[in-house]
């Protein structure tokens, strides 16, 4: 009995019965839909960034998050290392080299990019040592040049552990073409799988053997890869170690090499939350006719209160609150609903691929054979801010018209 006049009539004119079934229809739809394009939203945007978090782990789990280079090879890369574990955002250290060349193997030609690994302090900096899938990392001895292949590319070579292809890389020369090939023969030593592009454009050798191939002093390597606590600080971190080491050293990071395709993975997820946005809105602006129609419905009773004294301003938020009222229900119901999904949509595809006898994302088409899910609630808060806005724009325009209902008009609507 203490409640506000306009939040007591509005409230009371959502509950009840309509004599029109048919507003009663649209205002069931309204908010239907509204918790369909809430419960869409959060589950493609779910799914979209556990796309997101799957190809951030395991590709920037296999390339550096940053990299630093001397100018003059480096001789002693353990002191270089302990001078960038220094800065609280390096989490370990390991020398590398970097080339790049074509695979060559009965006839069979294909570019590779070669990174130059230490086996022992591989796994410190990299996830390669947990997605060997034949053969072992330990098969990388100095001298042997053995090689570590993708998944795809020993299915395109036709390759198992213990066979042999040709390295071509170029070199700079005196001859009139200012470059020509050289060829050093590899031997496969293992297979990874990550599930990436990787698979088929990265090898990985002893960075022993790319000293060697880069024709450098005995003993030295290029430079060092980093691990970082924190990958997108890498570009920071670079800068302020080369900044600390001084001129001799230039330094990389993982923005360069793969930046483009994680940006293009953020614009799609924007593109597609405003596309389905568009669904929320419809819904969102059906409220609009399911207004205008209880305004016509109830101008009798508008201008009844009018004629006990209600002001233009409480009959403004008595249509709006049962607007808003619609909009709630449907958005809370929506977000219910989503974040069960969301939470579930992955064993959701695994039960229905066993129930169909069907894999719905097969590992031979797909880098990722499952539907990952990973539910933020930050996403969450933004969807249920924009359906509520929505909402209540969509309130204001029957409202206005509600409250320029006359009290004279009483006669009309009777």
């Amino acid at each position: 009995m203490f409640r506000p006049l306009s939040i007591f009539i509005g409230a009371r004119y959502t509950r009840a019965k309509r004599r029109n079934h048919f507003i009663s229809f649209i205002s069931l739809t309204s908010m239907i839909g509204l918790a369909l394009g809430v419960l869409a939203m959060i589950v493609v945007l779910s799914v979209m960034n556990g796309f997101q978090k799957e190809m951030s782990s395991r590709i920037l789990g296999m390339v550096p998050h940053a990299m630093l280079y001397g100018t003059e090879p480096v001789a002693d890369w353990r002191a270089l290392a302990d001078k960038a574990m220094a800065n609280p955002q390096v989490q370990a250290a390991a020398p590398y080299a970097e080339l790049e060349g074509m695979l060559s193997h009965r006839g069979l030609m294909q570019p590779i990019q070669i990174h130059g690994i230490d086996p022992a302090e591989e796994g410190k900096v990299s996830i390669l040592p947990e997605h060997i899938r034949q053969g072992s990392l330990n098969n990388l001895q100095p001298g042997e040049f053995g090689v570590v292949i993708g998944d795809i590319t020993a299915r395109r070579f036709g390759l198992q552990v213990g066979d042999k292809l040709t390295l071509i890389i170029p070199e700079l020369s005196s001859a009139p073409g200012g470059v020509t090939p050289r060829m050093q023969r590899l031997n496969v030593a293992a297979v990874f799988k990550v599930g990436a592009e990787l698979d088929s454009s990265l090898a990985l050798i002893n960075v022993v053997d790319a000293a060697a191939m880069q024709r450098l002093p005995e003993g030295t390597v290029p430079g060092i890869r980093l691990a970082l606590k924190d990958l997108y600080q890498a570009p920071q971190v670079s800068k302020a170690l080369v900044a600390e080491l001084g001129a001799g050293y230039r330094a990389d990071d993982w923005t360069h090499t793969q930046g483009s395709l994680f940006s293009a993975m953020k614009m799609e997820k924007t593109m597609i939350g405003l596309l389905l946005l568009l669904i929320v809105a419809v819904a969102a602006f059906n409220i609009i006719a399911t207004l205008i129609m209880v305004v016509a419905d109830k101008g009798g009773d508008i201008a009844i209160l009018r004629t006990l004294g209600a002001t233009p301003r409480q009959i403004m938020a008595i249509f709006m609150v049962q607007g808003s009222v619609i909009g709630l229900v449907g958005t809370l119901i929506g977000t219910v609903l989503g974040v069960l999904a969301a939470l579930n949509v992955s064993a959701l595809v695994a039960w229905l691929e066993s129930f169909a006898g069907q894999q719905v994302m097969s590992s031979d088409v797909y880098f990722i054979s499952s539907l990952p899910s990973d539910l933020q609630w930050l996403d969450v808060a933004l969807i249920c801010s924009a359906a509520l806005i929505l909402s209540f724009l969509a309130t204001l325009y029957p409202s206005w018209r509600a409250a320029q209902v006359q009290p004279a008009e009483a006669l009309r609507y009777e």
